[in-house]
Formats: structure tokens, sequence, C-alpha cells
């Protein structure tokens, strides 16, 4: 954990997939095409190995719309966890979830003066740009799914200040390559 004065932080996770060409989602905003590709070869559980030291969530609006209309529409999938949807909506808040106008930098320090296990940043695209731009994310949880989009919403893209990483990880299984960096 990184450390102000005496006080140690909570990390800050990004984890999340993305095609060999970089993007998140089609450019529809759609991510059906995560799961097309892994039929033939059994796949090891990566999400929930990461999830176990996890108890908060940070994503955007159009990732909260997605996964709670789309990906995951009759249960709440991040259960147990303190999730928080960043938007200028005013959306009464639900049980585990709060909605915050409150800027990333904010809120991450905020959170990080809290006791807990790691925070992550579910998505979306914007979000990961302002924690980029803030230098927020401490690790980095990459799957570099088998297909090329050819167009769609880039995970980074040209505004982030550059960043040194060390390779912590790789995995490789039915097509896809998991990489674990964190910040040097």
């Amino acid at each position: 954990m990184k450390e102000r004065g005496n006080a140690k932080l909570r990390k800050v996770s990004l984890f999340i997939a993305q095609s060999l060409d970089g993007y998140i989602a089609d450019k529809n905003g759609s991510v059906d095409w995560l799961g097309s590709q892994v039929a033939e070869q059994p796949m090891p559980d990566v999400y929930s190995e990461f999830i176990q030291a996890v108890d908060t969530v940070i994503m955007g609006y159009k990732t909260y719309e997605q996964v709670s209309t789309q990906l995951s529409p009759d249960n709440w999938p991040y259960s147990g966890m303190k999730t928080y949807v960043l938007t200028h909506r005013k959306i009464k808040a639900r049980p585990e979830i709060s909605f915050v106008k409150e800027a990333l930098p904010e809120l991450i320090e905020r959170l990080q003066q809290q006791a807990g296990k790691k925070i992550w940043l579910c998505g979306g695209a914007n979000l990961v740009k302002q924690a980029l731009q803030s230098n927020l994310i401490d690790e980095y949880y990459l799957s570099i799914m088998p297909i090329v989009l050819g167009d769609g919403i880039r995970l980074f893209d040209q505004v982030a200040p550059s960043q040194k990483l060390k390779l912590l990880q790789t995995k490789t299984y039915n097509g896809i390559v998991d990489l674990h960096y964190v910040k040097c």
C-alpha cells in the first residue's frame, strides 16, 4: 500500500478487458464481443481472484447503466461492496450504491483515508482518462482479448501523461493475455 505520512493508503486498481487494438467497447458502446471467443477451453477465474482484494468500486454513469440494464439487469454483481457512480444526474442512492458529483481525485483521496481493501476503477474510458491525468492508478490488470474491433471506445488516449510501469505477472489462456502492472 502507498503511504501518506504514517497512514497507509488503499491501492487504486484498474481491472479491465480490451481488444488487441486497444478498445474497451465497440463503436456503439457494446461489450458483447467479450465472451464470444472463450468456448473451446476452460477459463481460469481471474476476476474472482482479483475481486477478493476489493471492497470499493468506482464507475462512471455509462458503465453503471450498461451493467444495470444489459450485463446484469436482474442482480447487482458488486453486492457486498460499496459502489460509487460518478454522475451529474440526481439519482437516489440504492443499497451499496452512491451516485456522486464529486471529482474523481477528491473521491479517491477521501476513500483512501478510510480503512478498507483495494479501490477498483471499473470503467469507463472517461473515468480512466481522469484517473490517468491525476496519476491515481496504482496497478493495472489488463486482459487483452483475441479480437480486433477496428473502431470503438479506446481505453487509453493521447491526453494521458507518460507513466512508467513495472510488469508483475502475465497469464495466457484461450487466446487471452492477462497483464498485471504496478506504477513505478
